[in-house]
């Protein structure tokens, strides 16, 4: 290869390179899986008033890198959201992710018949402004669902 190929081949390596380096860093599915854990425990022991109240509040702890705590009820209406508690009190039966999938419908059935459950979906990162793959854990805690997503990848 030539020195010419080589300085022309230099900013187009360096080009798909920048990406990967400006994405947002992705919490992993262990560390999902432990904020959901706490939740779940601070809910138990806190009561629904006090624990939603910290999962809507950034500053309380119930968020790390990409993670929030959300809890729909059975109905899917938002009693809790780390990521935007202006959603509190609103119904979201019908959201569905970015290929069309009836994404809160999904969740509350996965819990329907078991306590722990596990949605896969494609969702807008907001950090990145990319659309990715993401699971979310969710448990049903009386007639509440908790529940945290995280990225694939």
């Amino acid at each position: 290869m030539t020195v010419f190929s080589r300085l022309l081949l230099a900013p187009a390596l360096f080009a798909l390179a920048v990406p990967a380096a400006i994405a947002a860093p992705h919490a992993s599915s262990t560390e999902a899986q432990g904020l959901l854990d706490r939740a779940v425990m601070e809910l138990t022991k806190e009561g629904p008033a006090k624990a939603f109240a910290e999962f809507s509040d950034p500053k309380a702890g119930f968020a790390h890198k990409d993670l929030y705590v959300f809890v729909f009820n059975t109905k899917g209406v938002y009693e809790a959201t780390g990521a935007n508690p202006k959603l509190v009190g609103t119904s979201a039966i019908d959201m569905t992710d970015a290929e069309g999938k009836l994404l809160v419908q999904a969740i509350i059935a996965s819990v329907k018949d078991q306590p722990e459950g596990r949605v896969d979906y494609v969702w807008l990162n907001r950090a990145d402004n990319r659309v990715e793959h993401k699971v979310s854990l969710v448990r049903r805690v009386g007639d509440h669902i908790v529940g945290v997503g995280y990225y694939k990848g």
